[in-house]
């Protein structure tokens, strides 16, 4: 094993520590104003049965194998 052995504190001035401490305002993204709401329609859901009707083919296929 090594002899040399790093202290298990670090030693900082008080700049250091002041800038590590300090506190950082933060800024939030504006929302979009006209950003418009997604409808589900008659293709959204045929494209969720189709992906059911898929899903449950496949399932049956490892079923039966």
């Amino acid at each position: 094993m090594k002899s040399d052995v790093m202290p298990s504190y670090v030693q900082m001035g008080t700049e250091e520590l002041k800038a590590l401490v300090t506190e950082v305002k933060e800024t939030v993204a504006p929302a979009k104003e006209n950003e418009t709401k997604k409808t589900f329609g008659a293709v959204d859901m045929w494209n969720s049965q189709r992906r059911l009707r898929l899903a449950a083919g496949f399932r049956n296929k490892w079923q039966m194998s």
